[in-house]
């Protein structure tokens, strides 16, 4: 009988078409789900004409679907090590598909809220699962590269949602836009046909035919035998996992400042997206449409998290990720001078890079910290609080621009959490860290994944 760690196993594979029908799969989730979180920004001017509301309750308008990411992030992402990612996932489309296009037969404000705070659980949640997904099923030489990539398609879905946008409200009008966002919906028979479920929580499940059909996919070259027996060292349970073990076994202090890190990081993102036009307009600078905000902060993102993951695969993600941070407090502090048009679309590049794509490595950082059993759990709650300084930030940044501070303040106030977030990156758990690199360490002495393996005398 032999013994298969299915955590080196999964790590020491080399790419295969399993690994391409993954991240593929989860890509296209994200990219929808980054068109539904942008769409509500497009239409919102067309929005409060139609509606004849104010700032006040396009705001609140705006806010519910965050409410719902927030606490999407933290159920789905808790339940889904519970019940299984694929079923978790397609639910999650399901939920931001439908509610989102009945978002476009909405006719007053309340009635508008409600649908996205339902279509806000959908995006929250399915962000965790396609990370911890995706981290799964990557090699470990290329894991940061893999889920960066898979990411970046966050930042495709916003791009798509501005250059479609103006062209389907001018057209057709604003609920058009929304209702287009139900065609997602058509993607869940293949999630859960093509995608495989979470190898943990298959061997918690007992399915052992299927964990065994997974490792001949991961591994070409792998002979199941009938009586092969899987385990899942890398520190994991092959039981449930309760949300107390984020902070067992040296994760107290990591999860903290992850938790810490998620939520500086969004407050950045979401304070740029809600007012970086309105705040350029104020200092002078004639750049013309926020659709060009749009695609220049969002291509920044690409570039910044892809490039990240790329870095984050030859250097150490956590040093990676601190000189990201550091960077958005350059940059975002550079905003509030006066510069050469042609350099200040550089510099919000840079800003785009350092904030929305740096959070988009955080969540990979996520992903490798936290083991298969409680990956799901992990990053759903460092997501889900991450999501409270989206909700502040519109907010307090609001308040701060009411008050007429100088320029330069208002974006030293935006750029402020990059310098935390470094700090709490900087400080992630050492001890945890060990523990990680011994994994790791004792990975690497295979050298290949057939390595994986031991016989019933080695136990």
């Amino acid at each position: 009988m032999r013994q298969i760690d299915i955590h080196k196993f999964g790590d020491d594979a080399r790419f295969t078409r399993l690994h391409a029908i993954v991240l593929a799969m989860c890509t296209l989730v994200i990219i929808f789900d980054g068109y539904d979180l942008a769409v509500a920004g497009i239409a919102l001017p067309s929005i409060m004409k139609e509606m004849g509301i104010k700032s006040t309750s396009a705001g609140f308008m705006v806010s519910t679907a965050l409410f719902g990411m927030m606490f999407g992030a933290v159920f789905f992402g808790t339940i889904a090590d519970r019940f299984g990612r694929r079923w978790t996932i397609a639910t999650c489309i399901l939920l931001f598909s439908v509610f989102t296009a009945a978002a476009g037969f909405a006719r007053d404000p309340v009635t508008f809220g409600a649908f996205r705070f339902i279509a806000g659980l959908g995006i929250g949640g399915v962000m965790p699962n396609v990370v911890a997904q995706m981290s799964e099923y990557s090699p470990r030489k290329i894991r940061s590269t893999m889920v960066t990539l898979m990411f970046s398609g966050y930042s495709v879905g916003g791009m798509l949602a501005a250059l479609l946008g103006k062209g389907l409200i001018e057209r057709f009008g604003w609920q058009s836009v929304f209702i287009a966002a139900g065609l997602p919906v058509l993607l869940i028979p293949f999630v859960l046909r093509m995608m495989p479920e979470s190898m943990a929580f298959l061997l918690r499940s007992g399915r052992t035919d299927a964990l065994r059909s997974i490792a001949t996919r991961l591994v070409p070259d792998h002979v199941a035998q009938e009586g092969d027996r899987f385990v899942l060292s890398d520190g994991g349970t092959a039981r449930a996992t309760p949300i107390g073990k984020l902070f067992q076994d040296g994760r107290a202090v990591g999860t903290v400042m992850l938790w810490i890190a998620f939520f500086m990081c969004l407050f950045m993102v979401y304070a740029l997206s809600s007012w970086l036009t309105k705040l350029m307009a104020s200092a002078g600078y004639t750049l013309g449409s926020a659709l060009t905000f749009v695609l220049v902060l969002n291509l920044g993102a690409m570039i910044g998290a892809i490039g990240g993951g790329w870095l984050a695969d030859r250097f150490n993600i956590k040093h990676v990720l601190a000189c990201m941070y550091a960077l958005a407090a350059m940059s975002i502090t550079l905003l509030g001078f006066k510069v050469p048009t042609s350099m200040l679309f550089v510099v919000v590049g840079l800003a785009g890079a350092s904030t929305i794509g740096t959070q988009i490595l955080t969540y990979a950082y996520a992903g490798q910290f936290y083991p298969l059993a409680m990956r799901s759990t992990g990053i759903g709650w460092a997501s889900g609080f991450g999501r409270s300084g989206a909700i502040l930030a519109p907010i307090i940044i609001g308040i701060l621009m009411e008050m007429a501070l100088p320029l330069k303040l208002n974006f030293v106030a935006i750029a402020a959490p990059a310098v935390i977030a470094t700090i709490a990156v900087l400080l992630m758990d050492r001890k945890r860290e060990g523990l990680a690199a011994a994994d790791q360490g004792r990975a690497t002495l295979d050298s290949a994944p057939t390595n994986a393996l031991h016989s019933a005398g080695d136990l």
